[in-house]
């Protein structure tokens, strides 16, 4: 399978670049169910071949597919890694804050019971 070799920086803003857009989020949303080929994912949306091609191409680039081709079939596959990193990297800092300031009033209300 091929895969994007770029750096962890250009990749990041890849991925934010690629998930921007509702047709590369439906083709992933696609993807994660199974690997499909280009031609069945073509024929899920109201646009061409090559249109979807272009979209494919943006998901290639920012690592969230990997392209297996079989003959004369391409295979995408979804690679969940890159938005792994970005959960990590962005969602969960900022997600530990309010859980720890609800700990907080949480232990601060029990011993007002006591």
């Amino acid at each position: 399978m091929k895969a994007a070799t770029q750096p962890v920086e250009s990749l990041s803003n890849g991925v934010w670049r690629a998930l921007a857009d509702p047709t590369r989020r439906r083709i992933l949303d696609l993807l994660r169910a199974e690997p499909r080929t280009t031609g069945d994912l073509a024929a899920r949306f109201d646009m061409t071949r090559f249109a979807v091609m272009k979209h494919l191409e943006v998901l290639v680039d920012a690592g969230l597919v990997l392209v297996e081709r079989r003959g004369r079939e391409r295979w995408n596959h979804l690679n969940p890694v890159p938005i792994r990193e970005l959960y990590r990297r962005w969602i969960r800092p900022f997600d530990a804050a309010p859980a720890d300031a609800l700990l907080r009033i949480k232990k601060a209300a029990e011993r007002e019971d006591d």
